[in-house]
């Protein structure tokens, strides 16, 4: 059985683990594959360098929505993310979109970043990583004026709705270990529709770690605690879930 992280940061500077030890403990849990997903220009050369290091993780490149404004203000912006997406081991343009829950950056900048680099990412022909928070509307107003081939909504914690309005799109559905402590019933419906072709498993490592570790570091490794606490949801087992998912997977990101 295999699994994959298919979005962790702990390329970050200050993640504070070993990062041969993280990815034996990754390795120990049957994740045998991480994307480390930048957050801006700035990190993801990090994330793009870390990935060069080691067989089984590659990286992703864009500027996180709240960076939108700081990404706006680079000096040639388009064509170093450019530059970034032809690195060896990246594999995506991600995660951009937009953030309306904390608005870290003014919602036009964000709009105006996220254009700009849908289309250096189109360009690129590599798949999406989407950041949609409080969103939807104005993320789904920007989506449908491009032509775009293939990409997963990221930290997916929707309802059914909104689901159906991800797939309809042909996207794929990143889920985390939000769905291990969410009390939101609407968002548990919504996992166990997501179509296992569709399925991606994801920790965003730091954050979101998953019952039963909550208050330790989310690392790679606690994809394991989220496929097992979906084959409980979604009544299935581990085995169609890792399958399933590593499959998708190795076919989105090319890895």
């Amino acid at each position: 059985m295999q699994l994959v992280d298919t979005h962790c940061h702990i390329h970050f500077k200050d993640y504070g683990l070993p990062p041969e030890q993280v990815l034996a403990s990754a390795a120990d849990a049957s994740v045998v594959k991480v994307i480390c997903i930048g957050c801006s220009l700035e990190d993801s050369e990090l994330a793009a360098n870390f990935a060069s290091k080691y067989p089984n993780v590659w990286a992703s490149a864009g500027a996180h929505p709240h960076d939108g404004a700081d990404y706006l203000r680079t000096k040639d912006a388009e064509r170093e993310l450019a530059r970034l997406l032809k690195e060896p081991k990246v594999v995506a343009i991600g995660e951009i979109g937009l953030d309306y829950f904390h608005e870290n950056a003014p919602r036009a900048d964000q709009q105006k970043s996220l254009r700009s680099q849908i289309e250096v990412g189109i360009s690129s022909g590599l798949p999406f990583i989407f950041h949609v928070r409080d969103a939807w509307d104005d993320f789904w107003k920007i989506y449908d004026e491009y032509d775009i081939k293939s990409g997963v909504i990221h930290s997916f914690s929707a309802d059914e709705h909104r689901l159906n309005e991800v797939l309809e799109r042909g996207l794929y559905v990143g889920l985390n270990g939000i769905m291990t402590f969410t009390k939101d019933d609407a968002q548990l419906e919504a996992a166990k529709k997501v179509p296992l072709n569709k399925l991606l498993l994801e920790t965003d490592a730091p954050f979101l770690t998953p019952k039963p570790h909550r208050g330790k570091k989310c690392e790679p490794k606690h994809i394991r605690d989220i496929a097992e606490f979906l084959t409980i949801l979604r009544e299935e087992s581990l085995e169609e879930i890792a399958a399933a998912t590593t499959a998708n997977a190795e076919r989105l990101f090319n890895i």
